[in-house]
């Protein structure tokens, strides 16, 4: 089956899209109304199973549907039944989207917000945050796609929910090449992740720390590491082999990361190369240097 013929039986789609308070289900389901679909919130559980079998009869509905604790008649194990009973009737237009965050960040964000967590009405908002981690870890393991909004500014989750769910799909893959530093975590979105820190580091050179991996002083003080060259040629191999099978699977999307201590110079550079490879080789590629600024 090719990519094309993928593209013509998803004509019908059904998000439901849940996950934790402030994890940001909100922007999520704004995001999937610009980009045309149409969306509920707060769906009430009852009426879930009758909307997406009708859903599949229906030509051209692509329906973004947001459920949480606020929802009447949420029960995670009723949402996991449901899920699974989707599944078996094979409603294959049916996807679970999960926002997920460190808790952390979720408390800063209610407190910053000042809003009521809808578990701890009653008690310290760390201990709703604390009990909807745990309730809802079933629904975070059964997801289609997880995203992880702690490190994400919303022009960053509007790109990966695009590349997701954007209803002007191309039979082309799309792959984002990312650069970031270790130091402001990982991005959890990624598919697949390389670790640069091996490289020489130009931070230690007086007159390249202030540069970055655009420049072309930094990009001949990182080649001058015997080392580059055969990673390099590596990682180009091993992703001109991976990308047409991705492609062939009927990945729509995908995230390749290179992380460094800062993020400025040694994942940039390399970030930059690879995304000309994969742009020279046909994909659509977007290139974001997360923690460059």
């Amino acid at each position: 089956m090719n990519r094309m013929e993928v593209l013509e039986e998803l004509s019908n789609q059904v998000v439901i899209v849940t996950g934790l308070s402030g994890a940001g289900k909100s922007t999520a389901l704004r995001q999937f109304e610009d980009m045309g679909w149409e969306i509920a919130d707060n769906v009430p559980l009852p009426l879930l199973p009758s909307m997406v079998r009708q859903s599949g009869k229906e030509g051209g509905l692509h329906l973004a549907l947001g459920i949480d604790f606020r929802t009447r008649g949420f029960s995670t194990e009723d949402v996991l039944e449901l899920i699974r009973s989707f599944r078996e009737e094979e409603h294959d237009h049916v996807r679970l989207l999960f926002m997920d965050c460190d808790e952390a960040v979720l408390q800063q964000r209610f407190t910053e917000t000042r809003r009521r967590h809808p578990l701890a009405t009653d008690r310290p908002v760390a201990d709703g945050i604390r009990q909807e981690i745990r309730q809802l870890s079933g629904l975070r393991n059964l997801a289609d796609l997880r995203i992880d909004s702690t490190n994400l500014s919303q022009p960053e989750l509007k790109r990966i929910l695009t590349g997701h769910f954007s209803l002007q799909r191309s039979s082309r893959l799309s792959v984002t090449v990312m650069s970031f530093s270790y130091k402001n975590g990982v991005p959890r979105e990624a598919d697949l992740m390389f670790d640069v820190r091996f490289l020489q580091n130009p931070f230690y050179d007086p007159l390249l720390r202030t540069k970055t991996g655009q420049d072309e002083e930094v990009l001949a003080f990182i080649k001058g590491d015997p080392a580059y060259t055969d990673f390099m040629d590596q990682v180009s191999k091993l992703l001109l082999l991976l990308l047409p099978r991705y492609a062939e699977e009927g990945k729509s999307y995908l995230t390749i990361a290179f992380g460094c201590t800062g993020g400025r110079h040694r994942s940039v550079c390399v970030a930059e190369k690879i995304h000309d490879l994969v742009a020279k080789s046909g994909y659509f590629a977007n290139l974001v240097h997360r923690d460059l600024k």
